[in-house]
């Protein structure tokens, strides 16, 4: 089996891909993470996972690279970041009560030995409840999310905010679709288990 590296510097990728590997491998990729004119949150999230795992294929070449990236929107129009401060993060929970967060985490599995690519975006809809002034300032309080776009862990206390989340793949929200993956692992070969 090749070397399977992950390209990123995300913990959370890392810890969600040790449930299908026994031990991980992470490097970091250098690729501009700069939206462009008019481009689809969708199609950036999908060109971003390509370039972090292309950024590495030189170092690599006889490896499976992993690349990954979420995009958040609200109401499927406005990019959502990281909210910074935990200001920022009041006023992201605030604009999303009884609204739809929609997120696009894409996949992107090269093998840099054949030269193979294999990509998909998993689309997840986080539906919030109302939220009030005094449960996002508890929420906020009680987790950092200054770091977290859509300002929440739906991996913890987070899942209090929503009514519903739809999407195929679970992992997809905590950032790294795993199902998805599988399938990806399961065309190249590689043995989990």
């Amino acid at each position: 089996m090749r070397p399977v590296i992950l390209a990123s510097t995300s913990d959370m990728r890392k810890q969600l891909l040790l449930r299908l590997l026994p031990q991980v491998s992470v490097m970091a990729p250098d690729c501009d993470e700069t939206p462009r004119a008019h481009e689809h949150p969708r199609d950036l999230a999908l060109r971003l996972a390509i370039d972090k795992a292309a950024s590495l294929k030189t170092q690599l070449p006889d490896h499976l690279i992993i690349g990954s990236d979420q995009v958040a929107t609200l109401d499927d129009q406005l990019i959502i970041g990281k909210p910074m401060t935990q200001e920022g993060a009041i006023a992201q929970l605030q604009a999303a009560s009884n609204r739809i967060q929609t997120f696009y985490t894409s996949l992107c599995l090269l093998n840099t030995h054949t030269g193979t690519m294999q990509t998909d975006v998993v689309v997840t809809q986080v539906h919030f409840r109302m939220l009030s002034d005094d449960l996002i300032l508890r929420y906020v309080t009680q987790e950092d999310v200054r770091y977290c776009a859509g300002s929440f862990k739906a991996e913890s206390a987070g899942i209090q905010l929503f009514s519903r989340i739809d999407s195929p793949d679970p992992t997809a929200l905590l950032g790294l679709p795993l199902i998805r993956l599988v399938d990806f692992f399961i065309e190249e070969g590689v043995a989990l288990g």
